[in-house]
């Protein structure tokens, strides 16, 4: 190579959140408790749903314990390498590292927006025609979605991770990020990344609007069925079963759009990584809680097994 700008990188760098010294050792702290709190509610709520005869049985919890698995593989795909990195000064990764880390981030959030939207149409189900759902919503079918929204999520990392082998990388070998996020992949490529970020666009474009726009027609669908309830009751009782679950999309889509769907794609800035952080780290920290603490069901279930 004629110069050192020309040299092909195969070692990546990850800036992380931030580079001042001092606060290293805080945001560890800060992001093993919010990593250790996220595992023990995810996994603990998985627990309980298979523990429990009544619940792994019911297809919103079969779905809900899939998505808790989806978040504990969101946040372990990034926060452990995070975590090292504040304490560490060799900041350094493999491409093979960077691609797997991104893999396994990439298939466990595009599982996770088909989850939300089988959960939205069991929601349109039970609500809207509660007479044919156990019908409708057999174990069977049940399997079948969530084995469908894996296989999507797999599918899509593999198309993005066998793009990104073609690339190489010679203008820089440092990511201003906190994981390896695929478009900042792209800003430091020496290769042409423009058909890697069409597929990205278009990939992203069918699933977010896809699955946000049909999760959005099922709730519209259930809010007209509960305003026509006449009882009172009923109507609470269904407008607690849909909140939860409209908090989550809600928290889910908001941050998806704001990185991947919104214009630009320049260097990242602190507001980028806030939108990415609370995504990554956050959300899967707040679902199990979202879905918990105000569903009597698995309280209840809760109670039952402290008391044994």
């Amino acid at each position: 190579m004629a110069g050192r700008n020309q040299t092909l990188a195969t070692e990546l760098v990850l800036t992380g959140l931030t580079e001042r010294p001092e606060l290293q050792v805080p945001l560890f702290l800060v992001f093993f408790v919010i990593y250790l709190v996220t595992m023990v509610g995810n996994l603990g709520l998985i627990a309980l749903i298979w523990k429990d005869p009544h619940l792994h049985t019911t297809p919103m919890y079969l779905f809900l314990s899939s998505l808790a698995f989806a978040d504990a593989c969101t946040s372990s795909s990034v926060t452990p390498k995070m975590l090292v990195n504040f304490l560490s000064t060799d900041r350094e990764m493999s491409l093979t590292e960077c691609f797997t880390q991104f893999y396994f981030f990439c298939s466990s959030a595009t599982t996770e927006c088909f989850l939300l939207l089988v959960m939205a149409y069991d929601r349109y189900v039970a609500i809207c025609n509660p007479l044919l759902y156990p019908v409708v919503m057999s174990n069977k079918l049940c399997a079948q979605f969530i084995v469908v929204t894996y296989f999507i999520g797999i599918l899509n990392s593999t198309i993005h991770v066998g793009l990104l082998v073609r690339l190489t990388f010679c203008r820089s070998n440092v990511i201003h990020y906190f994981y390896c996020e695929i478009v900042q992949l792209f800003t430091i490529s020496c290769t042409d990344p423009t058909l890697n970020m069409l597929v990205v666009f278009i990939c992203s474009i069918f699933i977010q609007s896809f699955t946000f726009a049909n999760i959005a027609v099922s709730y519209t669908r259930v809010l007209f069925t509960i305003l026509r309830k006449k009882s009172e009751k009923g109507r609470s009782k269904a407008f607690s079963t849909c909140s939860a679950h409209l908090l989550s999309v809600s928290l889910f889509y908001g941050n998806l759009f704001l990185i991947y769907i919104r214009p630009g794609s320049g260097p990242a800035e602190d507001k980028e990584k806030l939108y990415s952080l609370f995504y990554t780290i956050i959300i899967p920290l707040l679902n199990p809680f979202i879905y918990s603490l105000r569903n009597k069901e698995v309280l209840g279930a809760l109670r039952r097994l402290i008391k044994k």
